[in-house]
């Protein structure tokens, strides 16, 4: 059995044990808190066709991705710096620690008074909360650069570009396939309670609406739309980039 067969055949049988566990579990507590699998499945397609569901979590994956993206440009360029300049990293290594422990909700709240309860302070929310972690990655891996390499390009006068080009950015290849695998489920979460604190749409807002409303066949119908997407994006997109970042290894 090859190998990908076998991967599908083991992911059936884990989602058809999680279902049953789910039903058996759903008829033991018979209450509306834990709603029979059927019950969620026919919300969901409710929701679905009446372009509801669609439209909020489209609005959520553009935060999402605009987030993501801004985090990942901004947090590998400091990280960069600092990975490669020992003063600039011991100037600004408490601010970078500093960073990373304040929590994600009073970042949320302060862009929110600052900025008003506006697009673009959620997305600021968002990405000041991952940028410090992006950077804290690409960091270290701007440490582990081989001396030797950056000699090479020096000897043979590579330039700046095709030395980044060639060079570094291979390197670096494995830690930015992993802090964008992080980023993103960390992102996504964040974007939620972004959502749920300040707009008036997207899957947070509508988690919100759903929580006043006790609807938890809704609750977990979005949630598993969504959930389904972001593991779309991780299957076909970022599980590839990480292989092929990290094949020089094997």
């Amino acid at each position: 059995m090859s190998g990908r067969l076998l991967s599908a055949v083991n992911f059936i049988l884990s989602l058809g044990l999680f279902l049953l566990l789910w039903q058996l579990a759903a008829a033991w507590t018979d209450s509306p808190a834990l709603p029979f699998p059927a019950t969620v499945l026919e919300t969901f397609f409710l929701a679905a066709g009446t372009g509801e569901l669609p439209y909020h979590l489209a609005v959520t994956l553009a935060r999402t991705f605009v987030a993501f993206l801004l985090s990942m440009i901004i947090g590998a360029s400091i990280g960069l710096v600092m990975g490669r300049s020992r003063r600039v990293d011991r100037f600004f290594d408490s601010w970078l620690i500093l960073f990373l422990n304040i929590p994600a909700l009073v970042v949320i709240i302060l862009c929110y008074i600052w900025f008003g309860l506006t697009e673009v302070a959620a997305v600021l929310a968002v990405s000041v909360n991952k940028i410090p972690n992006v950077a804290a990655t690409m960091r270290e891996g701007a440490r582990a650069l081989e001396r030797q390499y950056m000699d090479l390009a020096l000897s043979y006068r590579f330039g700046a570009w095709k030395t980044l080009r060639h060079i570094i950015l291979p390197q670096l290849s494995p830690f930015f396939a992993a802090s964008a695998r992080s980023g993103l489920a960390l992102v996504w979460k964040i974007v939620l309670v972004v959502e749920l604190l300040g707009r008036s749409n997207g899957v947070g807002f509508q988690l919100h609406l759903f929580f006043q409303l006790f609807d938890v066949p809704s609750i977990l119908a979005y949630t598993i739309a969504f959930v389904a997407v972001i593991q779309m994006i991780e299957i076909f997109i970022f599980k590839p980039w990480e292989r092929h970042a990290n094949r020089w290894r094997s």
